[in-house]
This record gives C-alpha cells, sequence and structure tokens, in this order.
C-alpha cells in the first residue's frame, strides 16, 4: 500500500509525482468485481439447479438457494469438498466452459491484487533509485507555498526542466499541489540534515529556501550550506532584520518579500504608470522582461548604451557594474548583460541570442 503522508513526513521519504488512482478505489473496484463473479455463478447454478447433486441430500432433493451459494464459493476458491455435484450433461458443460473460466477470472482477481500491490512498492523503489541515479546539478526548492509555486514557474518558464526540480515540504497539500504540477517531493522538515541529503542537497547546484518562517529559513540555509559548501542559496525572509541572519547563515542571496511588496505598493500608489511598469518586469512572457545573456561577438568593444537592449547592469568577474560605471565604459569578452527587452521577440525588432549569433563565449 502506498505510504501516508504522516509516514512520510516524519521520515522523509521521496514521492515521484503519479497519475493514478487511491488505492481505496482500486481495492473496492477488485471486490465488487469478485463478488459479481460469485454472483454470476450462484445465478448460474441456482438456473440449473436440477443438474446438481447434494451428496447428503436424498437423491429426489434439489439444491436450494443456500447450497448454490455453497456450491459457488467453494468452486471458485478451488477449495471443491465434492459433497455438491453436476450429474446432467448441461451442468456439466457449463462447468467446463463457464464456470471453470470464472473461477479462473477469480483466481487471477485474487492474486493480482496481490501481485499489484508488490509491482507498485518495487516500481516505486525502482523509479527512485533511477531518480538518485541522474539527479546531479539540480535545483531545490524548500517549501511550496504561493513563492516556491511562483519560483518553480518562473525557471520552468526559463526552461529549467521539471524533472530537475525537487521539492521538500512537510506539509500533505503542499505536496499535492507539487504532484500536480508534475515535481519530485521529499516530504519532511527542511531543517533536518536526513531530509535534506534525500533530496540531493549535496549535488544540487541552486537551492531556493521560501516557507513561511525566518526561523525555519534560517535553519535550513545553516543545514543546506552544511552540506554543500558551493550551491547557491538563495532564501526568503518575511522581514528585514532577519535578512543579515540569513547571509551570515550562508544564503548568497536573500530576498524580503515585505519590503519588496511595499515598495510596489509604494510607486502604484505615488506614480500608478511606474508600478504598472515595475509589475510588467515581473510578469514573465508580457510585455517587458529582465533578463542576463552572454555578450554577442560583435558587441566586444562598444558601449553598453549602443546595444539594442537596454542595458542596466554587467556583470564582470562575477561583479554587477552599472551601465554607467567607468570600470564599463567598454564591453570585453567575457562579460554578461543584465538587460531590459521585450519579453517576446518581435520581427522589427529582434532580440540579440535569438538567431543562432556566436557569442563571445563559444569563441
Amino acid at each position: 500500500m502506498p505510504i501516508g503522508p504522516e509516514q512520510e513526513s516524519s521520515h522523509g521519504f521521496v514521492v515521484l509525482p503519479e497519475v493514478d488512482r487511491s488505492p481505496w478505489w482500486s481495492l473496492t473496484r477488485r471486490l465488487l468485481l469478485a463478488l459479481g463473479i460469485i454472483a454470476v455463478t450462484v445465478l448460474i447454478v441456482w438456473v440449473d439447479k436440477g443438474g446438481y447433486r447434494d451428496n447428503n441430500d436424498p437423491p429426489t432433493y434439489a439444491v436450494n438457494p443456500v447450497d448454490a451459494v455453497y456450491y459457488s464459493t467453494v468452486t471458485l476458491s478451488t477449495t471443491g469438498y465434492g459433497d455438491i455435484t453436476p450429474v446432467s450433461p448441461s451442468a456439466r458443460l457449463v462447468n467446463a466452459f463457464v464456470i471453470t473460466p470464472l473461477r479462473i477470472a477469480f483466481l487471477v482477481l485474487l492474486i493480482g491484487t496481490t501481485l499489484e500491490v508488490l509491482a507498485t512498492q518495487g516500481r516505486r523503489m525502482f523509479r527512485i533509485s533511477r531518480w538518485r541515479r541522474y539527479m546531479n546539478d539540480h535545483v531545490v526548492i524548500v517549501g511550496y507555498g504561493t513563492k516556491g509555486r511562483s519560483a518553480v514557474e518562473t525557471l520552468v518558464n526559463n526552461g529549467i526542466a521539471r524533472e530537475s526540480i525537487v521539492v521538500v515540504d512537510k506539509g500533505g497539500a503542499a505536496v499535492s499541489d507539487a504532484h500536480a504540477d508534475g515535481l519530485a517531493v521529499v516530504t519532511g522538515d527542511a531543517t533536518r540534515s536526513g531530509v535534506l541529503q534525500r533530496a540531493g542537497v549535496a549535488e544540487a547546484h541552486q537551492v531556493i529556501i521560501t516557507t513561511d518562517r525566518d526561523d525555519s529559513n534560517v535553519l535550513a540555509t545553516l543545514t543546506v550550506r552544511q552540506l554543500n559548501a558551493s550551491a547557491w542559496i538563495v532564501a526568503a525572509a518575511r522581514e528585514h532584520e532577519n535578512a543579515p541572519l540569513m547571509k551570515q547563515s550562508g544564503a548568497n542571496s536573500v530576498i524580503t518579500s515585505s519590503d519588496a511588496v511595499g515598495r510596489l505598493l509604494g510607486l502604484s500608489t505615488l506614480s500608478p504608470t511606474l508600478g504598472a511598469v515595475m509589475e510588467d518586469l515581473l510578469t514573465y512572457g508580457q510585455g517587458l522582461e529582465v533578463a542576463e545573456r552572454n555578450l554577442l561577438v560583435s558587441e566586444v568593444g562598444q558601449q553598453p548604451q549602443a546595444l539594442p537592449d537596454q542595458v542596466i547592469a554587467v556583470v564582470r568577474d562575477e561583479n554587477v557594474y552599472r551601465y554607467f560605471d567607468p570600470t564599463v565604459t567598454q564591453l570585453a569578452r567575457g562579460d554578461r548583460l543584465i538587460v531590459v527587452r521585450p519579453a517576446k521577440e518581435l520581427p522589427w525588432a529582434p532580440r540579440p541570442g535569438t538567431h543562432g549569433e556566436d557569442t563571445d563565449v563559444d569563441e
């Protein structure tokens, strides 16, 4: 039988998404089929009751309904005590060509239920083993609430495969939501190293920590950093005062949700148009987008302001410079650009890097 959410949350089991029905539905369906086979057999025997003889009764007595139920159950279960037997040619033919197939179906149904349970467990273990073998340089999402789902949606929309995303959460509703989105889930407390190890945090390339409690985020960040010294950790903080603590715990980037929301609310109040632009930048696939791209070969040596994209920052040697910084007056090989550009490629204004242009990295 599948492992319940309570057991999973306490032991940190890996649960891969599956499209299947409730085990109770499957068990009820099989039970009804078994009862249906018994009922059909009883009806067949009772209709031809004159062709059967109960050796415990006088020869002139025909089988009664109780005898029909008794004969059907012992026959289908292959017990066969032999006290009630078919004696007429029609009864024997019905037993050979009707009741015998029903007996086989009944046994297959019973054995199939057992085999299905064993096969389900074996298939689950095989899928988890294969998943662990190929899981490397993946993304771990700790907490699958509103922020976690938005993070996954952004990653998927930007080319990250769902198979390379693992969710860690201990809530039953979050596990169901993650499965519905086609994501693998490790259920359990993300502050425990054993749970994070099952999620493959030691081999993860990026970790996003977004539970609903700052103290849990700090503990999870400490545990992740202990297991993986090189992973890029992004943590969410509900309160600004907790952001420095998360960075000290090992987070590379901390996003303060209350400050971000408050800033957008303030901008939208002071300048509705500016608020609309900011919301546009945060909405995927529409209007404008903020993106990072490699420098093209034809752009080496140019000024950031001269490029088709609206460059707002330049990443050089893992340092971020504003586009007006004298350090990046001329773009050099290896630079990466933070740009504002159309979310969709337009025929009259194609986005650089979308038509097979060579980047300086490719060269």
